[in-house]
């Protein structure tokens, strides 16, 4: 199996200083993700004095390990979104992606981002899956898209029928993410690598922010950093840490579209061009909750296993993402706490932040502009909402994520030795500093995985990513 690095990250990269001094700023946005990248450009250019702190590199997190469809047809996501939501709100959901896509459309043409117009699919290949498909055709039109239905695809293998949406996007994420970080720059907004924060504290109207190196001062800031980091307000327990594996393959067949089925295992399927006017396929599925698998590794190797035998080729890149799904099927973007619009939140983008990011960036800026009288939430903000009164109608699922999170404790009180020393640093304490799970090895990416909350630490026990911020205690 080749080594885990993402083939979008596999390339020479920008670095940036870090925070090594006290600071002031208007907004201090936590995480240098697409999501974080772009709320600091849209701050910067509505005259805000702005800082972007990420822990470690640019796009290290979810926005580097993606497999890039810009799409408005997401699976089966619209159907499941209507399961505790209203019709009105699954509109209000696609407009606020069909504004976010049409800005990165435009933001790609003037700076001259590569990016591939592509049909997307949903399709299914069992009678369950068929009726999922068909599902979630009929809310396609509900909210407005001009979705199809195919009853073949270019696919190698049969299926049952497929939802088609035309003009939709894929790209290179980094490439992507360079332009946005030049932008940044260029209107005046700072980018500070190796600075995790550690923690925050809310008063008298600013808020001060602890980083392993400096304190930094501001009167707003904005956690994008996938799941929220720290332990403030639970947002936690509102969400549900999830991994996914992708491969790249120099393989005789590549797709037209962009592909995702609606059965289990899921797959994803789409090409890339690269230089010479070769193109790779590029392959993704076999999702978990984080820390949850019996073994990555086989995870990824039935993955390769299923791309070789389906369509032939090399395998020359294997990685994975972390994502967080929520109660409600939305993301949250807002107020970390209602009422206090000190400290903001943009999480829960399931797997599609792509479409997502530039919407939640424009909700985060539009409001904070509304709260000082100068604008107002964009019509359709309570898609995006942190706290709304659909969450009532998500308690029964938020109870199941979190009987799971139980279970998982319940275990680790029984097990409370280091299950997997063999593959230790024998110094390290197998406990997770975010809330005492016992963190479990990951014989893929070779670090330790939480299965509570999805904090994960490399081999030296270091943060690599989730709520954490301390990395794994020495005995």
């Amino acid at each position: 199996m080749t080594s885990m690095t993402p083939l979008w990250l596999d390339r020479p990269r920008a670095t940036h200083p870090t925070l090594t001094a006290p600071a002031s700023y208007d907004v201090v946005v936590v995480g240098a993700g697409i999501v974080g990248i772009l709320t600091g450009l849209l701050m910067a250019r509505s005259g805000r004095r702005v800082a972007v702190l990420e822990a470690r590199q640019v796009g290290d997190g979810t926005t580097g390990h993606t497999t890039a469809k810009v799409s408005l047809l997401q699976g089966t996501r619209l159907s499941r979104i209507l399961r505790t939501n209203g019709p009105s709100v699954v509109r209000d959901y696609v407009t606020a992606n069909q504004e976010g896509q049409a800005w990165l459309r435009d933001f790609c043409k003037v700076h001259d981002v590569a990016y591939q117009e592509r049909p997307a699919y949903t399709y299914a290949t069992s009678r369950p899956g068929e009726l999922r498909v068909r599902a979630e055709l009929s809310v396609a039109g509900l909210a407005g898209l001009d979705a199809t239905w195919e009853e073949t695809t270019e696919l190698p293998y049969p299926v049952r029928g497929a939802v088609r949406l035309a003009d939709q996007m894929q790209l290179h994420p980094m490439e992507l993410m360079d332009a946005l970080v030049a932008q940044l720059v260029a209107e005046g907004g700072e980018l500070f690598e190796g600075s995790r924060l550690t923690d925050l504290s809310d008063r008298d109207g600013k808020v001060t922010l602890t980083t392993e190196q400096t304190n930094v001062t501001a009167a707003h800031v904005i956690l994008a950093t996938g799941q929220p980091v720290l332990r403030r307000h639970g947002f936690f327990a509102r969400l549900h840490p999830q991994r996914s594996y992708a491969a790249a393959l120099r393989s005789p067949w590549v797709p037209e579209g962009m592909y995702l089925s609606a059965d289990s295992p899921n797959r994803s399927v789409r090409s890339l061009p690269v230089a010479g006017g070769d193109e790779l396929l590029l392959v993704g599925g076999n999702g978990h909750i984080t820390g949850r698998a019996a073994s990555e590794a086989a995870r990824v190797e039935d993955l390769v296993g299923w791309a070789r035998s389906t369509f032939g080729g090399e395998v020359t890149h294997t990685w994975s993402a972390q994502d967080q799904a929520t109660v409600s099927g939305l993301p949250y973007v807002g107020r970390m706490l209602p009422g206090n619009d000190a400290v903001w939140v943009a999480t829960g983008f399931d797997k599609w932040g792509l479409a997502a990011a530039p919407a939640a960036a424009l909700m985060v800026t539009k409001s904070l502009f509304a709260e000082d009288g100068a604008g107002e939430r964009p019509p359709w903000h309570r898609a995006f909402s942190s706290w709304t009164p659909r969450e009532v109608a998500g308690v029964g699922r938020a109870a199941q994520f979190n009987v799971g999170v139980g279970v998982e404790m319940v275990k680790d009180v029984a097990r409370r030795q280091w299950r997997d020393a063999e593959h230790a640093e024998p110094t390290l304490r197998g406990i997770c500093t975010h809330l005492g799970g016992s963190v479990r090895w990951n014989d893929a990416e070779r670090s330790w995985d939480c299965p509570l909350h999805g904090s994960r630490f490399d081999t030296d026990g270091s943060v690599l990513e989730g709520p954490a911020v301390c990395g794994l205690r020495k005995l």
